[in-house]
């Protein structure tokens, strides 16, 4: 309760840059609040002289009323102009604060949350706040001046008035506090609903395909109308106990006002006016009391929006960055430790790759191989041990670079590389958007890219899709390996990256690569990319357990040589697939196995 009652205080300094607008927006908000109570107030006062002394309002009455009436409009119109645009600001801002939290602690914090689950925190959650920013922090300061000053007025009328309204004000605040516990379960309760919908709405969505293929669509709609009627039934409770909360307000206000009508029944020539006050300011209160109740539900976001924009990074930058060195660059990882939860996954690896030098670095699934991929583009420390860059005379640990610089030299490409919904072009210029021309289509070229656009609509103006859902898997391994390439990096990783193209282009990107000076790092299972490496090295128990060249490595029958050859546990499809894979490496395969170029 007190980390949630937290979370919205954390969100004030979000003001702090706007701190002119936020003046101007209570400014605003006071001038609406004291024109309606003066309007109000005077409006019961000429309608009383008129019945009781027959009395019309003068001209200047007149004016004066159809100024405030003016005055009202355009303070209300101001402050809610300026609240809106002040929240909205905020909330942009909160927005990139969010992506810059995902983006310094991931892989961390992403591993095993949702896609959806992350939307609703930057889209859902943050659209709730609106209400705070926008509603609550003028609205409680205006309406605390406006209450003061007329509670001060009906004091001077009658000191029994003042006390007519002052616990009824009492009563209006400290009634949202009572609650305030079930309120932030209830809040937490729509907003996990929200997440937990929008989460299986786009796996719903990105796994169209499949489930129409295993006729297993009605199924999932029917899992998806179960957490809607989940959501529905959190929402619910929360709408019945807004509601209660609202009779119970205006039943207060009710009562205060039927102690002011019993203090000034005696004098009807003021007592119109004095009730008009009293309800005018008792307004306000009301309306933050409202916006207190509220907070319970705007706790549950802010507290996962505050988390998002509070992560830790997972690889804090370095004090005082050190230069990156010149020329080729190799990798050194030394007395490597690192695990998960408490899992050990490398135990004292070590591992040198010269620069300039093509290794594979290869083991069982689930042996660490990815691990390292990603100690290797720092997205993770290592518990224990160093991971280095390595020029000539130089060896320079990752945690001591710029993260510009490291990502400058490094370049990651996995096996499920993400293409993003846009242009076949804007996809390949993620990472170099100011590449030449020339070594831009030199590069697509080389990599098959160009074979590809031309076989689109638009050229490298087509759309390719969500996810490159438009393109073949062993396209989209081209355009990854492309969009690294023209980078430039002086160290690229592949991560099972053409575990999707056929050997046919397995083969012409091996060649690609070998004529680069890049120092590169393939993980991978295919017999056929491994053999082509200069240098193997064999990963089982988050050690390196043997190193050498294929020639050597077969011919001892050591841990590489089991790694390849099946067992009689495995599926006749796994061994046939793995007697293919050690067999001497495919020039040619039949048209109908090629992925489309």
């Amino acid at each position: 309760m007190n980390h949630r009652s937290h979370a919205l205080r954390g969100l004030l300094p979000a003001l702090r840059p706007h701190r002119r607008m936020v003046a101007r927006t209570i400014a605003a908000c006071l001038v609406d609040q004291v024109a309606l109570v003066v309007l109000i107030t005077w409006l019961a006062h000429i309608v009383a002289r008129a019945v009781i002394d027959k009395a019309a309002p003068g001209p200047a009455a007149i004016c004066g009323f159809i100024g405030l009436v003016l005055l009202r409009s355009l303070a209300t119109w101001r402050q809610m102009d300026l609240s809106h645009d002040l929240a909205y600001r905020v909330l942009a801002e909160l927005r990139v604060r969010i992506y810059d939290g995902l983006a310094r602690s991931a892989p961390a914090r992403i591993a095993g949350r949702r896609s959806g689950d992350l939307a609703a925190t930057a889209m859902n959650d943050i659209e709730t706040l609106e209400f705070f920013y926008a509603h609550t922090t003028a609205q409680l300061l205006a309406s605390g001046l406006v209450f003061a000053c007329g509670t001060a007025v009906l004091g001077v009328l009658d000191p029994r008035l003042a006390l007519a309204v002052l616990p009824a004000a009492a009563a209006l605040l400290a009634h949202p506090l009572l609650g305030d516990r079930g309120r932030t379960a209830r809040g937490q309760q729509v907003r996990a609903a929200t997440a937990r919908l929008s989460a299986d709405a786009v796996d719903t969505v990105d796994g169209m395909r499949e489930l129409l293929a295993r006729n297993a669509l009605d199924r999932r709609r029917r899992q998806l109308l179960d957490v809607g009627r989940r959501l529905a039934l959190a929402q619910r409770a929360e709408a019945r106990h807004d509601g209660a909360f609202t009779a119970v307000q205006d039943a207060l206000v009710v009562l205060a006002l039927i102690a002011v009508v019993a203090v000034v029944a005696e004098n009807a020539a003021w007592a119109p006016a004095a009730l008009a006050l009293a309800l005018s300011i008792l307004a306000p209160v009301a309306a933050s009391a409202d916006a207190l109740r509220q907070a319970g539900s705007l706790r549950a976001s802010a507290a996962r929006v505050k988390a998002a924009t509070t992560a830790a990074p997972t690889a804090p930058p370095p004090a005082r960055p050190v230069p990156l060195p010149d020329g080729p660059l190799g990798v050194r990882l030394c007395d490597v430790h690192f695990s998960y939860g408490g899992t050990p996954v490398l135990r004292g690896l070590n591992l040198t790759v010269p620069a300039g030098r093509m290794i594979a670095l290869v083991g069982a699934s689930g042996a660490g191989k990815t691990t390292v991929a990603h100690l290797m583009a720092r997205f993770w420390d290592p518990a224990q041990g160093t991971v280095q860059l390595i020029a000539a005379d130089t060896a320079v640990d990752l945690r001591d670079l710029a993260d510009d610089d490291l990502r400058s030299a490094v370049a990651l490409v996995g096996q499920d590389a993400a293409l993003f919904h846009g242009t076949l072009r804007d996809n390949l210029r993620l990472a170099a958007p100011d590449a030449d021309d020339v070594v831009f289509h030199q590069v697509i070229e080389r990599c098959g890219v160009d074979r590809i656009a031309a076989a689109l609509p638009d050229g490298l103006d087509s759309i390719v899709g969500e996810r490159g859902a438009t393109l073949s898997g062993g396209q989209r391994a081209r355009v990854a390996l492309a969009r690294a390439l023209l980078a430039r990096p002086r160290v690229l990783i592949l991560d099972e990256a053409t575990a999707h193209v056929d050997t046919v282009g397995d083969a012409e990107l091996a060649r690609l690569l070998a004529e680069t000076a890049t120092t590169t790092i393939v993980i991978a299972h295919r017999p056929a990319t491994i053999r082509r490496a200069q240098h193997i090295a064999v990963l089982e128990n988050g050690e390196i357990v043997e190193e050498g060249t294929w020639a050597a490595l077969t011919a001892a029958s050591g841990p590489l040589t089991r790694l390849l050859t099946p067992t009689r546990d495995a599926s006749p499809l796994r061994r046939a697939g793995l007697a293919c894979h050690r067999s001497t490496e495919i020039t040619s395969v039949p048209p109908h196995e090629a992925d489309t170029l």
